[in-house]
This record gives structure tokens, C-alpha cells and sequence, in this order.
């Protein structure tokens, strides 16, 4: 009696003590995630790479239109111009003594002669689905103005060719990411252009290097930034001229009758035209070496200059020609009116 008193009283216990739930209470069911309907959690803003203060973007800032003059000039030691085929003794000697008439001290130096300047005019816009004008005007008046677009660092996008290109691109293109001291990149250079090469030139090595680096950072007392950027660019192409191939030539009705001997001649001169010859090895290498100061805040040059050393051996470069020559780029301000006025006619 006492052990089912004690059992009901523990029930009763137990019972009380549990929370009465509404009667048809309905509870929702959960869905997979990604069902339709399923409940989605709040997406999260991305958080910003931290940003590293050693490191600046190089970008230009083109507010106004921006002059420089590229200044091509041949260094003392670089190699003479090829010498012309020989004439006769008499036409030789009068030659000579025109030359010598004609020719004075300063036109003899072979810097003097072969100093060139072309003027980047960067115009000074917003940029237009992502590209910005610019245009490369030569020196002389009579001289050909070239067009050219390119992006907010400079890569050029469209509108040259061929050497100025190459120019072009090492003066005008800067880094995509954020660079700091020690940060390295290649640039879009083509020193030896294939499409240049004489045809039936068989490639037998190339050798190719493209490298920028960003040495120093250095603070000026304005708040502007001086980043220093040195150049190392190097390619190099080896091979033959190998020979050009011949028509085949039908036999005749005649050449069948002819006499034996004249059919094993034929064939002895055909045997040694296929044995292979050996052919002279030609190659062409462009070499550059060079440093420039670019202004961070304000997205210009400061200075650059550089030198490119062109060898070659039985080939020809077209707009490159064998020696040394001194690159070197400097503001142009104010913009001169006459460099506005020949684009503006453009």
C-alpha cells in the first residue's frame, strides 16, 4: 500500500513539473539548404584586402595634355654606317675631295648625325571605354604622325607597329598590381620582330628576357613619391637562310629519248643539288638597359633613359639599326602650341 502511494506521488511530481503545450500546436519543418523556399542565411560583405603601405599603383594621370620628348641619339663608340660598293679610282678621289669640301667637324660625329627626337603628346581626357589618345609626333615638320590608344597604365592597345611600338611600350606601360622595393614585371616588348625576318629563315635558338624592377621608394618633402624603375630587356634569334625551293620540272618527250649518258648526267647533277649544303649562321639581338623615376601622385615621368644595343649578323632589323644608341625621354612644359596645332590638323 505505502510502495503505490509513494508511486502515484512521484507521478503526480513528474507530471506538474512538465509544461502544458497547446493542443494542434503546428511546428514548421525545415528545408534542405538549397531547396525552393529554404531559408537563406544573410550574405556577408567581402572584406577588403588589407592594404600593404610599402606598395603604390603606377597609374597616369592625364588632367591636361602632357608633352615628352624622346630623344634618339647614337652613342661615340657605336658602329659606322655600312660603307657603300666600290667605285671606280677616279670617281672614288672626287668623292673624297667633295666630302671633305662639304663636310665640317661637327657633322663628321656620328651622334650629331643620328640624333632624332619624336614628341609624346598625351592628351588630357577622360578615358573613353577604358583607352586613352595619345599620339607620337616627329621633329620635323614633314615627318608622319602616328596615332595610338592605350589603357590607364599605359599598355598600349592599338594603333602602332614595329620598332615605335617597341618605344612606345617602354616608355608608356607601368605595372597592373600595386609594386613595392623589390617587386619585378615583364612588359609587352617584341625587340626582334619574326615578321621582320627575311623569308625562308629558319629559326634555330631564341633567347628572351623582359624585366622591370622597383628599387626605391623615395619621399619627397611635398608628400609626392619617387618610385625608381630599372629596365633590363634582352631577345636574341639564331638561325639559317635556308634555300629557296625550286619549281619541279615535267620531263619532256625528248628527255626520255635521250641517250643514256645524257639520263646519268641528269641524274648525278640531281643527286648533288639534293645533298645538303652547309649554311652560313645569321642572328640579330636588341639589348636594353635602363632606369626612370616615375612621380606617384602626379602620374608622370620625371625622368628616363635608357640604352639599346642592337647586334647583328647577316640580317637586318628594320628601324633598328646595328650599334648603340642613348634613349632618353624629358618633359616638355608648358605643351607647345605648335605640337597642339599639328594634332589638332589631324
Amino acid at each position: 500500500m505505502n510502495r503505490r502511494l509513494v508511486g502515484l506521488l512521484a507521478a503526480f511530481c513528474l507530471i506538474s513539473a512538465c509544461k502544458d503545450e497547446s493542443v494542434g500546436r503546428i511546428e514548421p519543418s525545415t528545408r534542405p539548404r538549397g531547396a525552393p523556399g529554404a531559408l537563406t542565411p544573410p550574405a556577408q560583405a567581402p572584406v577588403p584586402a588589407p592594404v600593404d603601405p610599402s606598395k603604390v599603383l603606377l597609374r597616369w594621370k592625364l588632367d591636361a595634355p602632357t608633352a615628352y620628348q624622346l630623344t634618339l641619339s647614337a652613342t661615340p663608340g657605336a658602329a659606322p654606317e655600312p660603307k657603300p660598293p666600290a667605285a671606280s679610282k677616279k670617281k672614288s678621289r672626287a668623292n673624297k675631295k667633295s666630302r671633305k669640301r662639304a663636310a665640317s667637324p661637327e657633322e663628321g660625329s656620328v651622334a650629331t648625325a643620328a640624333r632624332t627626337s619624336t614628341f609624346f603628346l598625351l592628351r588630357g581626357s577622360t578615358p573613353t571605354e577604358g583607352a586613352l589618345p595619345f599620339a607620337l609626333i616627329p621633329e620635323a615638320p614633314a615627318g608622319e604622325t602616328q596615332q595610338g590608344r592605350m589603357s590607364e597604365r599605359g599598355f598600349v592597345l592599338e594603333g602602332l607597329s614595329g620598332a615605335m611600338r617597341n618605344l612606345a611600350v617602354m616608355v608608356l606601360e607601368l605595372p597592373m598590381d600595386p609594386v613595392g622595393p623589390g617587386s619585378a614585371w615583364v612588359l609587352a616588348t617584341d625587340l626582334v620582330d619574326m615578321n621582320d625576318l627575311p623569308a625562308g629563315f629558319r629559326q634555330k635558338n631564341t633567347q628572351h628576357k623582359s624585366e622591370v624592377k622597383l628599387t626605391a621608394l623615395t619621399p619627397l618633402a611635398d608628400g609626392e613619391q619617387v618610385a625608381t624603375l630599372e629596365y633590363e630587356l634582352f631577345e636574341s634569334v639564331i638561325g639559317q637562310q635556308g634555300p629557296l625551293k625550286a619549281k619541279r620540272r615535267e620531263h619532256s618527250h625528248a628527255h626520255e629519248n635521250a641517250p643514256l649518258s645524257v639520263k646519268k648526267n641528269a641524274r648525278g647533277k640531281a643527286a648533288a643539288a639534293k645533298t645538303p649544303e652547309t649554311l652560313p649562321e645569321l642572328s640579330a639581338e636588341v639589348r636594353v638597359s635602363g632606369r626612370g623615376q616615375f612621380l606617384v601622385k602626379a602620374g608622370r615621368w620625371r625622368s628616363w633613359e635608357a640604352r639599346m644595343t642592337t647586334r647583328t649578323e647577316g640580317l637586318t632589323l628594320p628601324g633598328l639599326p646595328a650599334g648603340e644608341r642613348v634613349l632618353s625621354l624629358k618633359p616638355v612644359e608648358p605643351v607647345p602650341a605648335e605640337l597642339l596645332q599639328r594634332q589638332a590638323t589631324k
